[in-house]
């Protein structure tokens, strides 16, 4: 008689920052990137992302949530890094890997909010149109220090 031990463990995510390659705020030289306006709680703005899928690996999830919230079919860069406090979504615990995503200035004009999204906008990432939910000021904060630096975001 065998027994399958199934742990009780975090929720799995995505998010995406998304970069207007070819575009540059030339004062503060970022790229724009999109950000999403949630329309389920918790509110306030947010990185496109979302859970993932049994069966999909968490690269295809990030093109997926990325496709479905701004219509935008992105690059993947790299991963920025893995967030996971508990404390991160008050819905519960999840860990979330994060990437770097790019789309030209001419792709970013199909952008538009769908899906989870009420609302989009694409800004210089130092200022987000309104307060960022779950951690993604720390995560705004750890890609702006990268694209400075070239250094990942530090563990822990």
């Amino acid at each position: 008689m065998s027994s399958t031990f199934k742990p009780t463990t975090p929720l799995l995510t995505v998010d995406i920052v998304i970069e207007v390659s070819d575009l540059e705020n030339l004062s503060h030289k970022h790229h724009p990137i999109v950000l999403i306006e949630r329309n389920n709680p918790p509110e306030g703005w947010a990185l496109p992302g979302g859970f993932v899928d049994v069966g999909e690996t968490v690269e295809q999830a990030a093109l997926r949530e990325a496709k479905e919230e701004t219509n935008l079919n992105v690059t993947l860069i790299e991963l920025l890094g893995i967030y996971s406090d508990p404390e991160r979504d008050t819905r519960g615990h999840t860990v979330s890997a994060v990437y770097i995503a790019s789309v030209d200035s001419t792709s970013a004009t199909n952008a538009r909010a769908q899906d989870d999204a009420k609302n989009l906008q694409l800004c210089d990432p130092t200022k987000p149109p309104g307060v960022l939910a779950f951690d993604h000021q720390k995560i705004l904060d750890d890609y702006l220090f990268f694209k400075k630096t070239g250094e990942r975001p530090k563990v822990g």
